[in-house]
């Protein structure tokens, strides 16, 4: 089965004529012919009721045409997705990123990287670290966003990211206007505390923090950060997350006197054996970009 017989099916299901159809695409009726007596061989059923006044479809014409229809679709929209890409004007970028570095400088870094590149396709998938490097070497993704270091020597480090963990609270909160909060305070003046999991960097802050008497609540991340938008409690978040809420007053950064220093730590890998395009490239330049003014 070809495109050229796909075709030819489809002018005369269209024209329910055989020499309409082959004026059409330009051939002889005998071409066309051949085509469909191929095409109904390969089916192993007859598409079409011939001999009569007016040529008619077959049951199994009927049941076959959506199917042809919908193929011819994805071989135009491939052809000229190919055509643009070799032209430079089109695109796939595909990356699985943790849940927690899905938004922040990721979104910032995508939105900017749509407008300048707008028909290049970008699809993000979250997913947990171990899931992303089966993703890259199923060739699912070409990028990941993952936790780091991950010891995999196939796995090449294009992006590095440090980001320090921070305590933020609403501006209404208690704790915005004082100098330095120490963690006895945070724990005990949270209303709530909103712990977060950010793995075993966090641990020794963490446990601190539970050796005082105060009510903790354990929430995603994205629960968290929109719990203290709301006015509700105060907790440690990376300082890109947060970098818009802080300049805009959305939310105050409280300096925490005697926390540990505490950092994410994530990259951008690719996997050695694999090609990056041009786009994907650009879109490795934009977010080193964002992360730098994010940072800075």
């Amino acid at each position: 089965m070809d495109v050229a017989q796909l075709e030819a099916f489809d002018r005369i299901v269209r024209y329910l004529s055989f020499s309409r159809a082959a004026e059409d695409l330009e051939i002889s009726q005998p071409t066309i012919s051949a085509r469909i007596h191929a095409l109904e061989a390969e089916i192993g059923a007859t598409l079409f009721v011939r001999g009569g006044r007016y040529l008619t479809m077959t049951e199994q014409g009927e049941r076959f045409r959506p199917y042809a229809q919908r193929a011819l679709v994805v071989l135009r929209e491939g052809k000229e997705a190919a055509r643009l890409a070799a032209l430079g004007k089109s695109g796939r970028l595909t990356i699985g990123a943790i849940e927690s570095l899905t938004g922040g400088f990721l979104a910032t870094a995508v939105a900017r990287f749509h407008q300048e590149y707008p028909q290049v396709e970008v699809f993000i998938r979250a997913e947990h670290t171990d899931q992303i490097i089966l993703m890259l070497n199923d060739g699912v993704v070409k990028l990941g966003l993952v936790t780091w270091p991950f010891y995999d020597q196939d796995l090449v480090p294009l992006l590095r990211f440090r980001e320090p963990l921070v305590l933020v609270v609403p501006p209404q909160h208690p704790l915005a206007t004082v100098p330095s909060a120490t963690l006895e305070q945070v724990a005990q003046q949270g209303q709530p505390f909103l712990q977060v999991r950010w793995g075993p960097v966090a641990r020794p802050l963490f446990d601190r923090l539970a050796a005082y008497a105060g009510t903790r609540v354990e929430v995603p991340i994205d629960t968290a950060k929109q719990m203290v938008l709301q006015g509700i409690g105060a907790t440690f978040l990376t300082q890109t997350l947060v970098a818009e809420d802080l300049a805009a007053g959305r939310l105050v950064r409280v300096p925490v006197s005697d926390a540990p220093e505490t950092y994410r730590e994530s990259a951008l890998v690719h996997l050695r054996r694999t090609e990056l395009s041009a786009a994907t490239l650009k879109f490795v330049e934009e977010l080193g970009s964002i992360f730098d003014s994010i940072k800075g």
